[in-house]
Order: C-alpha cells, then structure tokens, then sequence
C-alpha cells in the first residue's frame, strides 16, 4: 500500500511539473517579474493606468472638424520632418491637454493656441503662435531639446515642454493620441527606428494563472450574458479567468478594454485581451473580447453556434481593435 501511495505521489508530482512546463511554454517566460519586451524607438507607446483615465471619454470618431485639421497637420509635419509617431502622439497630447485641440485666441495671462505659447517668453509673436504651422514647427523645434524624449513616456516628454502645474495631465489622453494615429496617420514604419527599443511594461505574473483557468473552461457552452461556471460569454470568460488569478475586471467587453495598461495589438504578449469593435477608431464600438495565447493563437467564447475554443488569430483580422490590454499590470514608469 506505501509503495502504491508514493507512486501516486510521484505521478501527481510528475503531472504538476508537466502542466506548469506547459504553461511556462506557452508564457515563453512570461512572469518573471522583471521581464521585458520592447518596442522601436519612436513609436506609439500607449501604457495607460485606468487611474488616469479622462473623466469624459474621447474617441476619435467625437473630434469635431477644427481637431481632426490640427491632428492631420501634427501628423503631416511630423513626416515632413522626419519625425517618429512619438513625436506625433507627445503634440497630440500636448495639444489635447492645452486646448482641447482647437488654436485659442486666449488663455491664462498670455497663453495663446493650440500649445498655449506664451509670446512674453519667447514662443513667437502673437500672429506666430496663433499660426498652426508655426505652432506645430516650433512645438517639434522644442521637443528635440528634450533629452530622451524617444525613450520615455510621452506625457512626461510633453511636461518638459509646457511645464505644467500639473505634469500628470499629459497621460489620460494616451489612448486617444494612440488611436488617432492609427486611424489618419497611415503607414507608420518608414517613421520608426528598428535600431533600438524601448522598455514596454512586464506581461502580468497573474497572466499563466488567468490562461490555465479559460483553457480548462474550453468545450463549455456560450450563453450570452452568463458568467460560469457553467456557460460564459465572451466578456464572461475575461472576467472569471482574470478573478481566478485575483484581478478584477468589469462585466462587459467594452469597459475591460479600459480596465489595464494597454499597447499595441501587435505586441500582445499570453494573458493579454484582444478586442474588436464595428469601428476601430471608437471603443465604443467594441462588441467581442478574447485572450491572446502567443504563437498566433487565442482562446474565446466566441458566439451561440461553438462552444468555447481555441483558435488562431491575425493581426490583420478585419474589427480587430489597434490596442491590446494588460489587466492587473500598473504603468511602466520611464
């Protein structure tokens, strides 16, 4: 009977170290705590904590005519210049920050325009910095002084410049400028250094935990509106698999794509949600949430006609929002 039961102690031994290899695989490293991945100098870095989220959302599809000129114009002199979208994305946040994107003809003391340059400290005439080209030239002429503008994060970049009263306002509107971009800025990459990377934050240690959980829950039924244990909706899925891992997230697809750091799709790493939405400029829109499982893989509870599965996903796939989220991961501070 002892030698039995120390070979069953041995088997189940076995079987944790197996499942935890996999699970470690499929992480590819994945929660070591001090893990890292990067991203190319230069581009967008959207690491959003919901803390610093706007108190009135702003998507892009809500700019009204006069901000949609002046986020064209940031973008159409950053390429001339041959600026990366950093650049784009710490104006933008900047200019969401001053002036809600519009060229003020008035501010506090002598604040003027889409930065709120102040003539009586050299920015230019009043003529100049009421002149968007000029606004925007010399708005780019001051961030290049900025040391390690391309390393850090945007909101502090855009601080060194206006030195505000208040340097954490530059933050909430990140998934804005991030979303901004991807809807008028085009083609980004001829724009973006590949030569070196900056520090994106950890993928979450809570994230193997979360994976394991809604890969056992795999071949149950979809029911809309369920939360398990028995059946589960897209967002459902989210919501048990991250609160089995002690994260918490809201109930519906919508709100979770606001609720953890978020980056770009494309560097999703296991355990982060994928999002899709009818028009990918406006979250609003989101209607469907998955996990992303790395390798090109994912898992979801996709709709009444399959139960909840595996599959493959592209990048390219047609709804797929431009930002991923990492639930339960505070932002990386530059």
């Amino acid at each position: 009977m002892r030698r039995w039961l120390v070979g069953l102690l041995v088997i189940g031994v076995l079987g944790g170290l197996i499942a935890l290899a996999a699970i470690s695989t499929l992480l590819g490293g994945v929660g070591s705590g001090d893990f890292m991945f990067g991203a190319p100098c230069g581009s967008v870095l959207a690491t959003t904590d919901p803390r610093e989220a706007p108190r009135v959302a702003v998507r892009v599809s809500d700019l009204d005519a006069e901000q949609r000129a002046i986020v064209e114009q940031i973008i159409a002199i950053g390429k001339q210049r041959r600026l990366p979208p950093r650049a784009w994305q710490i104006a933008i946040q900047a200019g969401m920050t001053e002036s809600r994107l519009h060229n003020l003809p008035y501010g506090d003391r002598d604040s003027l325009g889409i930065f709120q340059m102040r003539p009586s400290q050299g920015w230019g005439s009043v003529a100049q910095v009421t002149d968007p080209v000029y606004e925007i030239n010399k708005f780019y002429d001051k961030l290049l002084m900025v040391p390690g503008w391309e390393n850090q994060r945007p909101g502090d970049s855009a601080q060194a410049i206006e030195r505000s009263a208040f340097p954490a306002r530059y933050h909430q509107w990140e998934p804005l400028a991030v979303n901004v971009i991807g809807t008028v800025g085009g083609d980004v990459t001829e724009y973006v250094k590949a030569s070196c990377t900056t520090p994106l934050p950890a993928p979450s240690e809570v994230a193997g935990r979360a994976i394991q959980y809604a890969l056992g829950e795999v071949g149950k039924p979809y029911v809309w509106g369920a939360t398990g244990p028995n059946a589960y909706d897209c967002s459902g899925l989210m919501l048990r698999s991250y609160q089995s891992a002690g994260v918490t997230l809201p109930r519906v697809a919508a709100q979770q794509y606001w609720a953890g750091t978020q980056l770009p799709v494309r560097q999703a790493q296991p355990g982060d949600l994928l999002f899709w939405g009818y028009d990918t400029s406006n979250p609003d829109t989101i209607h469907h949430v998955a996990m992303y499982l790395g390798n090109g893989r994912m898992v979801e509870a996709a709709n009444q006609t399959v139960p909840l599965r595996q599959r493959a996903v592209n990048f390219d796939e047609h709804e797929l929002m431009p930002l991923a989220v990492r639930p339960g991961v505070p932002v990386a501070k530059a």
